[in-house]
C-alpha cells in the first residue's frame, strides 16, 4: 500500500482543499495518532481534523484516487453555506451551548464510547473463552475415542471385511 499512498500524496500535493499525509505512529506521530483513535496499521482518516472518520475503502491507487477526488471542504461551522438547513440548526445550537456544555457534552458521548468499546471488548473475550473451552473439550473427547478402541475396530472390520471377500 505504501507505493500507492506516497504515489496519491504526490497527486495532492498542490491540493488547496485536500491533505493527503501520512505519520509515523512508532515514533514521533504517536501522540498524534493516538489522540485521533488510531488503534492498527495502516490506518486511514479523513475529514475534519477535529473529527476524523476511518476510511474503510480500496487500498489501491485507483480506490483512494477516486475516494480522495470526492475530498473537499464539507459541512461545519467554517463552511455552513454547504450545510443543510438540520445540519446549520444543529451548528446554532452547539455553539448556543457555550465551551463548558460542548466540553461537558463531547467527554459524555466519548466516554459512551470507551464503554461501547470496552462492553464489545468483554463480549468478544467471552466468546473466544467459549470457543477455546468448547474446542479443547472436543479435542479431549476425539483424543480419547482415537486412543481407547476405534483404531483396534476399524482394523478387526478391515479384517474380516477382507476375509469374506477372500473366500
Amino acid at each position: 500500500m505504501k507505493p500507492d499512498w506516497d504515489k496519491l500524496m504526490s497527486e495532492f500535493k498542490d491540493s488547496k482543499d485536500v491533505l493527503v499525509a501520512d505519520v509515523d505512529c512508532t515514533a514521533a506521530g504517536k501522540s498524534l495518532c493516538s489522540e485521533v483513535g488510531v488503534k492498527g496499521y495502516p490506518s486511514i482518516k479523513y475529514g475534519d481534523p477535529s473529527a476524523l472518520e476511518d476510511y474503510k475503502g480500496g487500498r489501491d491507487f485507483a480506490a483512494l484516487k477516486t475516494f480522495a477526488d470526492g475530498l473537499g471542504p464539507s459541512c461545519g461551522p467554517a463552511n455552513l453555506e454547504l450545510c443543510d438547513d438540520a445540519k446549520k440548526k444543529q451548528i446554532e445550537e452547539f455553539t448556543a451551548l457555550g465551551a463548558d456544555k460542548r466540553e461537558a457534552e463531547i467527554k459524555e458521548k466519548e466516554a459512551e464510547l470507551t464503554k461501547l468499546e470496552s462492553d464489545f471488548k468483554t463480549f468478544v473475550d467471552g466468546l473466544q473463552s467459549q470457543y477455546k473451552e468448547a474446542s479443547d473439550k472436543k479435542d479431549a473427547a476425539v483424543a480419547e475415542i482415537k486412543s481407547g478402541s476405534l483404531g483396534l475396530l476399524k482394523s478387526v472390520h478391515a479384517f474380516e471385511k477382507k476375509a469374506k471377500t477372500e473366500l
